[in-house]
């Protein structure tokens, strides 16, 4: 199979990417830099089943050149991270709904599949918990743009449903839960990098809120093995999957198993969320998935528990910070 990746060189792309190749696929990966970066497919260069092109999915002539070249695409391009979304609304939503619309209209005059990548952020503030796919979601007020990332994925959801429903196109979408691993980056609020790097510099590893908000990580290798598996599953066309890992716990209790598993002496820092982010930052208290439907298609399950992610960007981060 030939594989077309938009975003293929930020953290989960690249991950995705050697996932593909070991399977034994071709990979072409289209990345503008934005975010990802060169260094996480420097590896990948002299494979012979992969190629890159630095470019953005808005140049159509490029992107339809790409995509015809392939079996399937994975849309993986968008805005990401809290800090960006909160800085930058306009360029997340343009980012999110524009070029995800040209990914799926490009797509369906050659009816290939399509993998769309949504989040867990569009269950917004539901209560219902664990989040199933077929839940309602709950979203903030349009004046706080804390939701425009959250909106902007649930639009990215319903074209890509509306574009199986009426053009007949294969798609699918994933809702990832917090992905974490080596090569992420801390730059736009990912919080496990951010915790580790400062433990390992034995600075204050800064907790936003009162610390007491609860996450479930997964670990980017076991969110690769999913999205290599749903893409060739036609049972999987037209439907919505959680993934993620459901092993929940508390940014207090994080923050205190990275000091832990660093080695460190860092103390933990409370930093309201005014401060970090926005006046009246609206955030979720709990965020867990229900993965019943995506273990029922795929026979999926994650197999790396917290500590074993924690250690696997520990030594990452110890590495970068020896170079």
């Amino acid at each position: 199979m030939k594989y077309f990746l938009t975003g293929g060189a930020g953290f989960i792309g690249s991950h995705l990417s050697e996932e593909l190749l070991e399977r034994g696929h071709h990979v072409s990966v289209l990345d503008d830099l934005s975010t990802g970066s060169i260094s996480n497919i420097a590896h990948l260069k002299s494979h012979p089943k992969f190629s890159y092109v630095i470019g953005s999915v808005t140049e159509r002539r490029l992107t339809a050149e790409l995509l015809d070249a392939a079996d399937a695409i994975y849309h993986l391009a968008a805005a990401v991270g809290v800090k960006l979304i909160v800085e930058s609304p306009v360029r997340t939503m343009e980012t999110n709904i524009q070029c995800t619309e040209i990914v799926l209209e490009l797509a369906a005059k050659k009816g290939k599949p399509v993998f769309v990548a949504s989040t867990s952020e569009v269950y917004g503030k539901s209560l219902a918990l664990p989040f199933r796919e077929d839940g309602d979601l709950v979203m903030g007020p349009t004046t706080k743009g804390r939701w425009s990332y959250a909106c902007s994925k649930a639009i990215d959801e319903f074209m890509a449903i509306a574009y199986h429903r009426e053009k007949k196109l294969p798609t699918v979408v994933g809702r990832l839960f917090n992905t974490v691993g080596p090569r992420q980056t801390g730059k736009y609020g990912m919080v496990i990098p951010t915790f580790v790097r400062q433990a390992l510099r034995g600075e204050g590893v800064t907790v936003y809120g009162d610390g007491t908000q609860r996450r479930c990580f997964c670990h980017v290798k076991d969110t690769v093995r999913a999205l290599a598996a749903l893409v060739p599953n036609d049972r999987a066309y037209g439907e919505v999957f959680n993934l993620g890992n459901d092993e929940e716990v508390s940014m207090t209790e994080l923050a205190q198993r990275v000091i832990a598993r660093a080695e460190s002496k860092s103390k933990i820092e409370l930093v309201a969320y005014d401060k970090a982010y926005e006046v009246g930052f609206e955030d979720m208290h709990r965020r867990i998935p229900s993965l019943e439907k995506t273990k029922s298609f795929l026979g999926w399950a994650p197999q790396r528990n917290l500590d074993q992610i924690l250690d696997d960007v520990i030594a990452f981060e110890r590495t970068q910070l020896a170079s």
